[in-house]
């Protein structure tokens, strides 16, 4: 079954419903977790536009942040006794979508987890998603836990 299970998290509340999804399967399958977290090029263009920051500032405030979430991330995998490793990616050459499907090439993952909104129509179409990206070009399956209504 899945043994190496691959999972992108950013910190939201739907990522961590992806990443407790993906530890739900991991304990049923023995299997070894990655988290990765990517800072690219469209979450720095606006953090740029939202703060006002120098760029080089503001590259170093996503690293930390970034840094954080996959450790809050690992801890939540220790904690269920699980094998776990992160990747943080600072590539402002590539999406997010190109960095896990990259990462899942490599790392050789049975499984792709992915916390989604599901957003329909033209919310969908203003905020893009990268899940549906990595859906439409995986190399292996990619399972999708859609967040309630409302979550943030």
């Amino acid at each position: 079954m899945y043994q190496r299970i691959l999972v992108p998290i950013d910190g939201s509340a739907t990522s961590d419903l992806g990443l407790n999804e993906a530890i739900r399967l991991a304990q049923l399958t023995h299997a070894r977790l990655r988290l990765i977290h990517v800072i690219d090029e469209m979450s720095f263009a606006l953090a740029v536009d939202s703060y006002g920051y120098y760029a080089g500032e503001l590259l170093e405030l996503l690293q930390k942040d970034g840094a954080e979430i996959l450790e809050k991330g690992l801890a939540t995998v220790r904690e269920k006794g699980l094998p776990v490793d992160g990747m943080l990616y600072e590539n402002l050459e590539k999406t997010v979508q190109q960095r896990v499907i990259a990462e899942a090439d490599s790392w050789k993952a049975d499984l792709i987890v992915i916390g989604t909104h599901g957003r329909r129509g033209v919310r969908r179409m203003v905020l893009g998603s990268s899940a549906e990206g990595i859906l439409r070009t995986a190399p292996v399956p990619v399972l999708l836990v859609r967040a309630p209504e409302g979550t943030p």
